[in-house]
Parts: structure tokens; C-alpha cells; sequence
């Protein structure tokens, strides 16, 4: 028989009592703030600084495509229940203010890309000749939206859904904060990291075709090249005219690999390519995530995946 003394037992309820304290809580799903992400990368971002203190709902989630994506009734409910809504912005959700405006919502628009130099966006017809407009009406003002390509502006990124977590629910800055700032750090890991990969190619190969232009930032940040083929677009079905442009600028001048992005039908590039006889480098995410357990289920891994691929691509070329 084992006796237990009550001091003993005192002490042992006052020690599991302490752990208990200092053992940080899990926020309960009722009481956690609930928000809006447009896409399924800017999503992403807000889970690394929010973490449990956030219920997120995506648009436009995995492999899909904020171009052509059309909000039905129950995404307008879903922006009435929210207390904050993350959009891109730069012109990226040329829907968001129909469906804002629909849905009645009292929450937050918060523009994640606030603070971002934006780039002009790609003129197709000085780059690529009169022919690069035939059928490609993917158009989304004068400037570039797909700022993320460059992890120097995720941290811009960051820093805006932080601060606006904070407003949102002030009981939450230690967390957000700290959130926030080992995101950072991990954000500029990854840069050097792709600023190392990318070094090891030489200058004269870094230069790759891609199928709709999403990598202008990615671009001026890194120094590769990225040709956006003629009359491609997301949001049409190129002309016979368009895809005979497209053949014509591979060959004159001299690409040997081309990519297809997650949320476009690669079926078109596909058969390009086997006209053509240029490699077929892989699948770039340039818009929107894979599914979880897909190679870009994250922005980072998002990154890392790009970055292999071109590299590789870029290196036999």
C-alpha cells in the first residue's frame, strides 16, 4: 500500500497547477478571428502570422485561378461573417469590389501589397512585336501584380497582415508579432538561398519562356529573363494566329525550355513543344499554391519549387 502525504500531494497539484499556467492556450475555433484571403498564396501568408488565433476562408484556393474566378452567393456570405478581408490588390481581384459591394460586409479591406514599388506592367506589343496582343485580353492595368514573386516584398507582405491582425484583435500582438518576425527571418534565408542557386547559372542562360508573364518581379529581382509567349493568356483560347506567333518567337529566338503554370491547361504548351522539339522544364506555381502534399503547398516550398526546376532547366539549356 502507498501512502501519500498531503504535503506531498500539495506539492504535486501546485507543480502540475504551474505547468498549466505557463502552457500556452489553444485558442478556441468560436473565439478566433475570422478572415477573408483572396488567394490561396496570400492565405498562406496570413497562417504564418495569424497561427491559431485566425479561422481563414480562401477564394480562390489551390491551383485556381484568380483571372477567370467568379465569386458565387456563398462567397458573399462568407465576406459577411469575416472581420477582416486580405486582398493583393495592384489590380490582382478586378472582382473584389463587386463582390465587397454584394456581400454588404463591414469588415476590413486590407491590401497586403501596401508599401510594394510596383512595377510597370510588360507592354506585350513593344516586347514581342504587333503579334503579342492577338488574343490575349489577360490585362490587368499598368502595373504587374504578381508582387510575391519577389520574397523582398513578402516581407512587405508580412508586416501589412501583421499590423492588421493587431487592430483587429489587440489581445494577439505578442503572437502576431513573433509570428511575424520568425516568418521574416525564414523569408531571408530564403532569398539567399535562391540568390546562391540562381549565381550558379551562368548569365547567358538565364533566360526562360513561361506561359502567361507573372514573373516580372521574380525577374528584376533575380536577373533572369522571362519571355511571356505570344497571345497566351489565362483568361482566352489563343487564336491559330496567336499559337503560329508563339512558334515563330521560340525559334527565332532560340528558347529551348518552356513552362507551364499550375492553374493554366497545359495541353497547348504541350503540343508547342513537340512542334517546336524545346524541353518542357516542369510546372511553375506563379498564382495560386498546390493542393497540400503537392510540391508548393506553401509559399516557401511554392519558391523552392520554382527555383529547382528554372535552375535545372536554365543549366541544360
Amino acid at each position: 500500500m502507498i501512502v501519500v502525504s498531503r504535503r506531498s500531494l500539495f506539492a504535486a497539484t501546485a507543480t502540475l497547477a504551474l505547468a498549466a499556467a505557463t502552457r500556452p492556450l489553444a485558442v478556441a475555433a468560436e473565439t478566433r478571428l475570422p478572415v477573408v484571403a483572396s488567394f490561396s498564396i496570400l492565405a498562406d501568408l496570413i497562417a504564418r502570422v495569424g497561427g491559431e488565433r485566425v479561422t481563414i476562408s480562401t477564394l480562390v484556393g489551390p491551383n485556381g485561378d484568380a483571372h477567370v474566378f467568379q465569386p458565387k452567393p456563398s462567397d458573399a456570405k462568407t465576406l459577411a461573417a469575416a472581420k477582416l478581408v486580405f486582398v493583393n490588390g495592384l489590380g490582382f481581384e478586378g472582382w473584389m469590389d463587386r463582390l465587397v459591394a454584394a456581400s454588404g460586409t463591414r469588415a476590413a479591406v486590407v491590401v497586403a501589397s501596401k508599401g510594394v514599388v510596383p512595377q510597370k506592367a510588360e507592354d506585350e506589343g513593344e516586347a514581342h512585336g504587333a503579334e503579342a496582343k492577338a488574343g490575349h485580353d489577360h490585362d490587368h492595368g499598368a502595373f504587374d501584380p504578381h508582387a510575391w514573386q519577389s520574397i523582398d516584398n513578402v516581407k512587405l507582405y508580412v508586416a501589412n497582415i501583421r499590423d492588421a491582425l493587431i487592430v483587429a484583435d489587440p489581445e494577439g500582438r505578442e503572437v502576431y508579432t513573433a509570428n511575424a518576425a520568425a516568418f521574416t527571418s525564414e523569408l531571408a534565408g530564403l532569398d539567399a538561398e535562391v540568390r546562391a542557386k540562381i549565381a550558379a547559372v551562368p548569365a547567358a542562360r538565364r533566360r526562360v519562356i513561361t506561359s502567361h508573364d507573372a514573373f516580372g518581379y521574380f525577374a528584376t529581382t533575380y536577373g533572369i529573363e522571362f519571355v511571356a509567349p505570344q497571345g497566351l493568356s489565362t483568361d482566352a483560347e489563343p487564336s491559330a494566329k496567336a499559337v503560329a506567333a508563339l512558334i515563330r518567337q521560340i525559334r527565332r529566338e532560340h528558347i529551348t525550355a518552356v513552362f507551364i503554370e499550375n492553374m493554366t491547361d497545359g495541353r497547348l504548351v504541350k503540343r508547342i513543344a513537340k512542334e517546336t522539339g524545346v524541353v518542357l522544364g516542369g510546372e511553375l506555381y506563379s498564382d495560386s499554391l498546390s493542393p497540400k502534399g503537392g510540391p508548393a503547398s506553401t509559399y516557401v516550398d511554392m519558391v523552392r519549387n520554382n527555383v529547382k526546376l528554372l535552375t535545372a532547366a536554365m543549366a541544360d539549356s
